[in-house]
């Protein structure tokens, strides 16, 4: 957990916008820059001091006006002890102007109720910013997340407003890929061979909102558009349909292809995945 090369200019985009005022970070949060690196990023003053948490870079350069963390224990010194786990006691809901989950929610379990418990702590008008494992984390934590969950939980509908999610390849570090909102019933699925973060921020619109109304798009615009109809699977064409109607050979040789893909150069986010634009960070 902590800020990287690429949250931390994550966090200088989502600044560029809204400074971030009163802040909880999800779990106290280390950085993982080094100074030249900060330099490079920031305008560092000539008392900067490097320390090993987020707290004073987060108020000497994104306009946090103070900082609280919350966490499971207190081995890190965090300022609020909870469970996130748990409903999110109301003395400490409605407090905040930015929460910041840098890498904190793929580790709790009850997923659902953490993300609640985040939107609680904002006062209205404040906002959530999420840098989480999307793919090729497996084992990292218990989940990785998908742009859908974002978008179809941070919805107009819900309560909330200007959502915006980008993806990461971790490699990379110059380049974002802005991730076009699901419409029309098509998902954006994204496939790669490298670690890739989602990266999201949205604001709480108003007094309320809700995390009951969340479904994924493609579904919800089926069951809103269409007549079930179920139709028998088509036997693709090609060499795979013609391996497909001769018995057990598809099951024998598939592994084979399986292995041969292997060899291929790595998979890495660009346009040719749909709904993916790119972000030139140096412009962030």
């Amino acid at each position: 957990m902590g800020i990287d090369f690429h949250t931390l200019n994550f966090l200088r985009h989502v600044a560029g916008t809204k400074p971030f005022g009163e802040t909880a970070t999800i779990a106290r949060q280390e950085v993982h820059v080094n100074p030249l690196v900060l330099g490079r990023a920031l305008p560092l003053r000539p008392d900067y001091v490097h320390e090993a948490y987020c707290e004073s870079l987060l108020t000497g350069y994104f306009g946090a006006t103070r900082v609280d963390s919350i966490d499971n224990s207190d081995f890190e010194n965090a300022t609020i002890i909870h469970d996130m786990n748990q409903p999110l006691p109301p003395e400490h809901q409605g407090r905040y102007d930015t929460v910041l989950d840098l890498g904190c929610i793929e580790h709790v379990y009850n997923a659902p109720q953490a993300l609640w418990n985040a939107s609680a702590l904002l006062r209205p008008g404040g906002q959530v910013i999420h840098v989480l494992p999307a793919n090729n984390y497996c084992g990292h934590g218990f989940w990785q997340f998908s742009p859908e969950l974002f978008f179809s939980l941070y919805a107009g509908a819900n309560g909330y407003a200007e959502t915006e999610v980008f993806l990461a390849d971790y490699p990379d570090k110059w380049r974002w890929w802005k991730v076009a909102a699901p419409q029309g019933g098509q998902r954006v699925n994204v496939l790669s061979t490298s670690e890739v973060y989602v990266m999201v921020r949205s604001v709480r619109a108003g007094d309320t909102f809700s995390h009951d109304r969340v479904q994924q798009s493609d579904y919800a615009f089926e069951w809103s558009n269409t007549v079930h109809d179920p139709q028998p699977m088509a036997v693709p064409g090609g060499i795979k349909g013609a391996m497909m109607r001769l018995p057990g050979l598809y099951d024998r040789l598939f592994p084979l292809f399986h292995r041969a893909a292997r060899l291929k150069p790595a998979m890495r986010l660009s346009d040719a995945n749909p709904g993916l634009s790119e972000v030139d960070v140096h412009a962030v």
